[in-house]
């Protein structure tokens, strides 16, 4: 039978670890949404290299896994910072799994971010080039306040795949809210308990944000 008595005493440490999912997932996606803008202006380019240097990097980091990219990160990350600053001072698991997770989010926020531009009609370019404006200033003040209103449903939607995929953070003993659920439960015994709360808890964020998403498009698109 069933006993999930032991996770009660347990929530400060399952807090912790969940504080860190946080943490791990908001600088992700700002990092990555920044990241992402770039890759796709950069798509949109005249520039013939430009644009296929972007697309070389979001068609690579979508056709690698993941967990692949995280175990790659933690040991080349470290190497690369020391060449770059002179140091062999260790950044930790996390610092190189939140870099990991900016690049590899990078490449979806891109597609996201690039579809967003081209629904924006190229009358209004037109229009602000017309008005005096560079294309700095037409992508800053017109074209990505419209297309960021437009994609903001999918980029959280992204977000929300990517509160789930933090989990894989296990494979470099990063103790993220997963990782602390089944470390609790090996300590207490009571492994299964453990990991059945903490795939309830993933649950019922991932579905109360999912519906809020939906919400928040229907009133985007209103």
């Amino acid at each position: 039978m069933m006993d999930f008595s032991q996770i009660v005493p347990a929530l400060p440490a399952l807090w912790q670890g969940m504080l860190l999912t946080l943490k791990l997932l908001v600088l992700a996606v700002l990092g990555g949404v920044a990241l992402g803008t770039l890759l796709a202006l950069a798509r949109l380019s005249h520039n013939r290299t430009l644009s296929f240097l972007a697309g070389f990097y979001v068609n690579y980091f979508r056709s690698i896994p993941l967990l692949l990219v995280i175990t790659w990160f933690y040991f080349v990350v470290p190497f690369i910072i020391g060449w770059l600053t002179g140091t062999n001072q260790p950044i930790g698991a996390f610092t190189s799994c939140l870099i990991a997770f900016m690049m590899f989010e990078a490449a979806y926020y891109c597609e996201i971010v690039r579809a967003g531009i081209q629904s924006i009609s190229r009358g209004q370019v037109n229009a602000a080039y017309a008005l005096g404006m560079n294309y700095r200033q037409t992508m800053q003040l017109v074209i990505l306040p419209q297309a960021f209103r437009k994609m903001t449903p999918l980029l959280l939607q992204q977000s929300i795949i990517l509160f789930q995929d933090t989990s894989l953070v296990y494979a470099v003993g990063l103790m993220d809210f997963l990782n602390t659920a089944r470390s609790q439960g090996d300590i207490t015994g009571y492994l299964h308990e453990f990991l059945l709360f903490a795939g309830f808890v993933y649950f019922i964020v991932s579905f109360g944000a999912s519906r809020l998403v939906k919400r928040l498009q229907k009133r985007l698109t209103v």
